[in-house]
This record gives C-alpha cells, sequence and structure tokens, in this order.
C-alpha cells in the first residue's frame, strides 16, 4: 500500500507570516470508534486557523485522520485530542475545531474546541456593505409600454 495511517503531522513555513488568515479544512468522513460498542462512529469535522509561523501539510493530515479508524474514543476526548495535536504541531494563533458527530442512538452531538496563543487577539472584523445584485447577462428584451 502506497500510503499508511500516521500521526506524524508535518508542517511548512507560513508563506504570509505577518498577516493574520484563516485556513479553513473540511474532514467529511472522519470516523473512530465507540469505546464502549466497538462500533463506528462518523463525524464531519471542520478546523479553522490561523497560522503563525507554520501551516499544516495537507497529506500528512489525512494521514493523521486516517489513523483514528481503529480506535475506540469518547466523542469529547477525540476531538480535543485532535485540537491539541494539530495545535502542538504548528503553534497557531488560534485554531478551533468543531466536530459533528452523525446520530447515535437519536442523539447527534456536537463538540467545539479551541485554542489561542497567549497574547493574540484578532484585528477587528471590517464589514463591508453588501453590492446591489445584477443579473448576470442582460435582457435582450426592450421593455413594454
Amino acid at each position: 500500500m502506497p500510503s499508511s495511517p500516521s500521526r506524524d503531522l508535518q508542517t511548512f513555513p507560513n508563506p504570509a507570516a505577518g498577516r493574520d488568515y484563516v485556513v479553513h479544512f473540511e474532514v467529511p468522513e472522519f470516523t473512530c470508534l465507540c469505546p464502549l460498542t466497538g462500533q463506528p462512529d462518523f463525524a464531519h469535522l471542520t478546523i479553522d486557523y490561523i497560522p503563525d509561523q507554520a501551516n499544516l501539510e495537507l497529506k500528512a493530515l489525512k494521514l493523521y485522520m486516517w489513523s483514528f479508524r481503529d480506535e475506540g474514543a469518547f466523542h469529547e476526548a477525540v476531538s480535543n485530542r485532535i485540537l491539541d495535536d494539530l495545535a502542538s504541531a504548528c503553534s497557531p494563533r488560534f485554531m478551533r475545531l468543531t466536530a459533528r458527530w452523525y446520530v447515535r442512538g437519536g442523539i447527534f452531538t456536537t463538540v467545539v474546541v479551541e485554542t489561542r496563543k497567549p497574547g493574540w487577539s484578532p484585528e477587528p472584523r471590517v464589514e463591508l456593505s453588501a453590492l446591489p445584485t445584477q443579473p448576470s447577462v442582460r435582457d435582450p428584451s426592450p421593455p413594454l409600454r
């Protein structure tokens, strides 16, 4: 097999370390096992982070997520562990993981965990007024009178 699960998270230098910007990842097929029944648990993970000096490398992230497939873990525990591992690897200014677990026994679970670099605070958000919407093509017929 050309690749296999791995907990080795890799990074690369942030190409714009002087600027705050958001990196957004979605992992729609995360799988681990229920520690009580051994049945598979499925989640859609969303990771948003503001890098500092390093960014997460995507192939390593994919192999890392794959490494949980045969591991039993409670939703809260695995969500916190993933955030801790990712933040440890790249030391972001800010990172949030949202884990939306698929229904199990009639219950949906969502776990949101985040970390922030000490002393960092975000720039104030800039709200731009919305531009009026226009059709992408002009109506070729003249208006009726």
